[in-house]
């Protein structure tokens, strides 16, 4: 069976509005039984239809010491890469060795018997243009080196991970593989079921991504402004109690009239309020040394002088010494002034004291309200005020946003609007183009429809979601499912209706065929294609997969010859026991070796002329 998910690759999000919202939708699925494994890889068109390049392609695959393969290295090629081989020969296991690159949880017990570690690598070959390669700049990659993945398992669980050779964690791993592939189970063919799924295959068959993506632009602009009018709605609801809060400590701080090192200056007060006993008696003491008492200091540096200058007649280099005496005495003089003046301040009143200490408790419950200094509070005071002037604005700034909202809205409704009937214009044409297709895959008499439905819009939808009472999201007002019935008779059902896997797998092909033109197709590596089809119905699905490989890089694991004949390039795996283990291994075939493999894979073991010549008819007549 395959499962797959039909994706446009990257949507972008307009730019304009700062959003950094690239999004791969491109799913890689891996399987125990049968499933598709679909590598993100949109391609882009150049001058010749036929001549495309990849975004993003694995170029090569390599496995070491992996349960029971030793050594295998893989490359693939453009075009369609056909691999077959035996049932159990290990090619579910090359597809868990690609989940795990991808970020899948790895295990002890993958290592091969007598091991120590298991080595994984894949290279992919990127495009600057692309979101990977974004990714890829943004953790500090070059993906002009292309992107080489690889993840060493030990049997002491302490795995590694390398991202182009730099040793990363699984948290990088999966942001860089987060727009390369995303990994899905065993039923992971259920994402094509979903319905934001078909809605995106119609829009890129409708060519309408432009305008999807416009319509995205302007909803991922409205709902910052929505969540702006609410919380500027919510303010305006409890503005009289705002007001009334904010005036209360614009007031509180105004009334303190607080000045820049008030509180500084304030505890020098007080210490010296506090030890004015002890300053008086020590300034009261140090006047009388220096000035007033008998043989104070004043008093001999007069004695000094006058005997200077007694015998500065005798020598006149005394005089300038003389001077220096005068001058001395004339400073402490002075200093015994100030002390003066300084012992007349010093306050005796007990009140006083307690004048400062009030006001320093002032200070401090103001800074423990506002932020723990003077300077803290001054700036409180500024957002207090701002706060204030933006509150007295609000009216103004709610109506600015609701007329902002209002246009931007009606921008919006008229492009859901458009984009809407232009899908319902665009559901009939696609849905005879996939009956059409599968018309060519043996199911003639399909019936296939797109049915478009609206959301209707409840009470509490906000209304700039809103048109026509509808709502709107992202991808606009519409959803889509796929209804089919593949058998006369049978009413249309949705898809996930369908039982036959052979019939999901040829649904697919046609939704491929159709979106192979556009810049959404990937590259796909189908596995058990297969599952539930017969010789007749492979014919056709080889062909449309030759057809389709046109445009994309196609890997398909096959057991059927009709399909395996229209490979361009053809790996056989098989697996051998060697040594007293078995050990599974790949080649690329020559021309003459595929006849030998389509033999095989017509007759079984035993290989006659004849399965040998049938096979070599069917190689010449593809």
């Amino acid at each position: 069976m395959v499962f797959h998910i039909l994706c446009d690759g990257i949507c972008k999000v307009k730019e304009k509005i700062g959003r950094s919202s690239t999004r791969n939708i491109s799913s890689i699925f891996t399987k125990t039984d049968g499933c598709a494994i679909i590598i993100s890889a949109p391609l882009i068109k150049t001058n010749s239809f036929n001549s495309v390049r990849l975004i993003i392609m694995l170029r090569e695959l390599s496995i070491r010491n992996f349960a029971i393969i030793d050594d295998l290295n893989i490359r693939f090629s453009d075009g369609l890469t056909v691999l077959s081989g035996e049932t159990g020969a290990g090619k579910s296991i090359i597809i868990n060795a690609v989940n795990l690159l991808l970020g899948s949880r790895a295990t002890a017990t993958m290592v091969s018997t007598g091991a120590e570690t298991a080595e994984l690598e894949a290279l992919f070959e990127i495009t600057r243009k692309s979101r990977v390669a974004q990714l890829m700049t943004e953790q500090g990659y070059d993906p002009s080196e292309g992107l080489l993945i690889r993840r060493i398992i030990s049997k002491n669980e302490r795995h590694r991970i390398y991202i182009n050779g730099r040793l990363s964690t699984i948290q990088i791993l999966d942001s860089v593989t987060e727009n390369l592939a995303s990994i899905s189970g065993q039923h992971a063919h259920q994402g094509l079921l979903k319905e934001e799924q078909h809605l995106l295959i119609l829009d890129q068959f409708a060519g309408l991504m432009p305008m999807r993506n416009e319509l995205a632009g302007l909803y991922y602009e409205i709902v910052p402004l929505v969540k702006k009018l609410k919380e500027l709605n919510s303010v305006k609801d409890r503005r009289t109690e705002q007001i009334e809060y904010l005036s209360y400590q614009k007031k509180e701080i105004i009334d303190a009239a607080i000045k820049p090192g008030e509180d500084v200056s304030l505890e020098q007060d007080r210490t010296r309020l506090k030890n004015r006993e002890t300053l008086f008696e020590a300034v009261d003491s140090s006047i009388e040394e220096l000035y007033s008492a008998q043989g104070s200091v004043t008093e001999r540096l007069g004695i000094v002088r006058k005997n200077l200058n007694k015998v500065s007649r005798l020598d006149p280099e005394l005089s300038s010494k003389e001077a220096s005496v005068a001058e001395a005495a004339y400073n402490i003089e002075e200093t015994a002034n100030s002390l003066r003046a300084y012992l007349a301040k010093i306050e005796t009143d007990e009140k006083v004291l307690e004048a400062v200490e009030s006001r320093i408790d002032v200070l401090n419950k103001l800074k423990r309200k506002y932020g723990g200094t003077l300077q803290a509070i001054f700036e409180q005071l500024d957002a207090i005020l701002m706060e204030l002037s933006g509150i007295e604005n609000l009216s103004g700034t709610i109506d600015e946003t609701q007329k902002k909202l209002g246009l931007l809205h009606k921008e919006l409704a008229a492009c859901a609007r458009e984009l809407s009937e232009k899908r319902r214009e665009s559901a009939k044409e696609f849905a005879l183009k996939v009956e059409k297709e599968l018309s060519t895959l043996k199911m003639p008499r399909t019936k296939f429809e797109v049915s478009l439905q609206t959301q209707p819009a409840s009470g509490s939808a906000d209304l700039f979601f809103t048109t026509a009472g509808s709502i709107i999201n992202e991808t606009g007002i519409d959803r889509a499912l796929f209804l089919i019935a593949p058998n006369v008779g049978e009413s249309l059902k949705p898809l996930s209706g369908i039982a036959s896997g052979g019939e999901l797998s040829r649904v697919i092909l046609a939704l491929k065929a159709l979106l192979a033109g556009t810049e959404s197709v990937e590259t796909i590596v189908f596995d058990e294609v297969d599952a539930g089809i017969g010789g007749g119905v492979a014919e056709v699905v080889g062909r449309k997969m030759a057809s389709l490989a046109r445009h994309h890089q196609i890997i398909c694991i096959t057991h059927l010859p009709q399909i395996a004949k229209f490979g361009d390039h053809h790996l056989r795996i098989s697996k051998h026991v060697t040594g007293g283990r078995t050990r599974t291994t790949i080649t690329p075939l020559a021309e003459n070796e595929r006849v030998e493999e389509i033999a095989r894979m017509l007759g079984g073991e035993e290989i006659t002329r004849a399965t040998i010549a049938h096979a070599r008819e069917m190689l010449e007549s593809r």
